[in-house]
């Protein structure tokens, strides 16, 4: 019922994310912190430190609400950028 305080602090301090891909038909991320960009061409959401993007066809998301991010579709390229330290300070903090 409760999560284990070791799990809270790896989620919180770890700058890696789990993405796993299956083919070119589906892509799962765990721990989605925000989508900012969702049609049918590209998916881009934080994960962790990483900002990623996913470019393809026809691609939709599912699962939102379970904390990851599911997405479907023809994907032709994914993307990962580590987001700015600065960034990540302010938004735990609570500054923007």
């Amino acid at each position: 019922m409760f999560e284990k305080l070791s799990d809270r602090a790896e989620k919180a301090f770890s700058p890696f994310t789990g993405i796993h891909i299956e083919g070119n038909r589906e892509l799962v991320a765990e721990d989605c912190r925000r989508i900012e960009e969702c049609d049918e061409v590209l998916m881009q959401f934080i994960s962790g430190h990483l900002r990623v993007q996913v470019w393809g066809s026809g691609l939709r998301a599912y699962d939102y609400k379970t904390g990851g991010l599911v997405i479907r579709g023809r994907i032709e390229r994914i993307e990962l950028a580590e987001r700015r330290r600065q960034h990540n300070e302010k938004e735990a903090s609570g500054k923007h």
